[in-house]
């Protein structure tokens, strides 16, 4: 199974009687998720599930990918890693899983699946972090196949 985690674009700050989901991106997040989503795009099977935060910045961040999503409430800000991965049901899903979410979340998983423990690690927006597991249920063959920052992709 693969297990992409990707950090929503960057966001505008939340302005007077804004929730924290009701953020929506800059020009500048615009510029990187379209990147991000075209690299994606360009790498994902086309059997890679998709889901999403319900947070408006990362509906816009996952909308640049161009395929069909859903919205999972457990990918919410401020959402447990365990329940992330229980969402993308890892590491017993047959297909890749995209996961669309928030710091330090992401981070958080990033650094369960690579070290066991749950640190603080950061994720840059709009980049995205790959795993792989070469052996179903072994969690030692969890290995990092690529990071992709959005200024790293070529236009």
């Amino acid at each position: 199974m693969d297990l992409i985690l990707w950090r929503h674009a960057e966001a505008e700050d939340a302005g007077p009687g804004m929730t924290d989901l009701e953020r929506a991106l800059t020009g500048k997040g615009q510029k990187q998720a379209r990147r991000m989503g075209q690299w994606l795009n360009s790498q994902l099977p086309d059997s890679c599930k998709i889901l999403s935060s319900p947070a408006v910045r990362t509906l816009q961040t996952v909308e640049a990918l161009g395929r069909k999503f859903k919205i999972h409430t457990d990918l919410a800000p401020g959402a447990d890693p365990a329940d992330v991965l229980k969402a993308a049901n890892w590491p017993g899903n047959k297909d890749s899983v995209l996961v669309v979410g928030h710091q330090p979340t992401l981070g958080q998983v990033a650094s369960m699946l690579m070290t066991g423990d749950d640190l603080e690690w950061d994720i840059r927006k709009a980049s995205a972090w790959w795993f792989a597991q070469r052996d179903a249920g072994d969690p030692m063959s969890v290995y990092l196949k690529a990071v992709m920052a959005a200024d790293l992709v070529v236009k």
